[in-house]
């Protein structure tokens, strides 16, 4: 994983934003063990406490779980899982929305475009 951190955001939070996509994409499929706090820290060059901190809100909020002598790994509970895909997709929408209202467009201008470039690229068979 490449690491690049915004200097306006602290950096445990870019993590757990990163660690978030990562688990919602598939990149760490559920079960999969993550790399230990030290590796992690020597990897994106910060403090090993940092990425303690950002690992201790992902086990609170049940994405990742720790097995005494084994390390760190995704959750396999599905319905956290299903959460944070529908958490993520609503902060992009919600984005997205805010985004093109600035430019002046209505909500349904913004539902009709929005509409219009889904069955587009759905014909050409890729979705982004």
């Amino acid at each position: 994983m490449t690491w690049t951190f915004k200097g306006n955001e602290p950096i445990y939070l870019q993590i757990i934003a990163q660690f978030r996509l990562s688990i919602a994409n598939g990149t760490y499929p559920p079960g999969t063990r993550i790399p230990a706090v030290r590796e992690l820290a020597l990897e994106a060059g910060v403090n090993p406490n940092t990425v303690q901190r950002a690992f201790s809100e992902l086990e609170r909020d049940g994405l990742i779980y720790t097995e005494r002598t084994s390390g760190r790994f995704v959750t396999d509970d599905e319905d956290v899982l299903r959460l944070l895909k529908a958490d993520l997709s609503s902060e992009t929408i919600a984005q997205m929305f805010h985004q093109l209202a600035a430019l002046g467009m209505s909500g349904s201008e913004i539902s009709k475009a929005v509409k219009e470039w889904a069955d587009a690229h759905e014909k050409e068979g890729n979705p982004k």
